[in-house]
């Protein structure tokens, strides 16, 4: 079933009265179904936060909202149902940090460098970035919900620069390498990044299909890093 079916089942039969009850409905509603309440929570956790963000630096922009759909495909007879949780968690008088750390609660491992909360992580920063310009209000906002997740520098470091000065990144730190690491080192490493950041990977995690957007720009980051990278260390290794 489709994970816009199953939100919008799910918030029809939920009374809603702030955001944070629709976060303990979804802990409470799926007990019994651990793999639809990770789905139903990163997708709650990804409207919520994008919702918050989208009023961290005062103003929300045609590009945000191009980018949130680009990552959130609704099919049409779900629109109503995803506006108006957006909605109702803009409006919340709740703060971010809350919500953050209600839904690191639903879709964490509850230990720190969850897979799962970096690709929430990931999805937020694509949002943030849709303008051309991460306001340090919203990386203000990226770092404390980084912080709630409990992701530490190195992650958080690594998606920075996967989205951040394009054409003009570090290559390294998008592979989360140092400089003057060995070739065998590098590519060992970029290795490890595919497989780990594989769409039939993110799935397994939770992540919802409808969501492999984010899996499919990674990857395209972390190859462009490796082309830069290897160029570099053959030509190295050449002198």
């Amino acid at each position: 079933m489709s994970i816009w079916r199953r939100i919008s089942d799910f918030i029809t039969s939920t009374a809603i009265d702030a955001f944070s009850s629709i976060i303990e409905a979804v802990r409470t509603t799926f007990e019994g179904d651990p793999e639809t309440r990770r789905r139903v929570a990163f997708s709650i956790a990804m409207i919520a936060l994008s919702a918050k963000m989208a009023k961290a630096d005062g103003v929300v922009t045609q590009a945000e909202v191009n980018a949130f759909h680009e990552i959130f495909h609704v099919p049409p007879q779900y629109q109503e149902q995803v506006t108006s949780l957006y909605n109702l968690a803009k409006q919340d008088v709740a703060g971010y940090e809350a919500y953050a750390t209600q839904l690191s609660g639903l879709c964490g491992t509850g230990k720190p460098n969850c897979k799962m909360l970096e690709d929430i992580l990931d999805g937020l920063f694509h949002i943030a970035k849709a303008d051309g310009a991460l306001h340090d209000k919203e990386l203000v906002f990226l770092g404390t919900v980084a912080e709630i997740f409990q992701l530490d520098e190195e992650q958080f470091d690594r998606i920075l620069a996967r989205h951040v000065g394009v054409g003009q990144t570090d290559p390294y730190r998008v592979l989360g390498l140092s400089h003057g690491v060995s070739f065998e080192e590098a590519r060992k490493q970029y290795r490890a990044l595919v497989r780990e950041n594989h769409p039939d990977v993110l799935i397994a995690r939770g992540v919802p299909e409808e969501f492999i957007a984010i899996a499919n720009q990674r990857i395209a980051a972390i190859n462009a890093a490796w082309d830069r990278v290897e160029k570099d260390l053959k030509a190295y290794e050449r002198v």
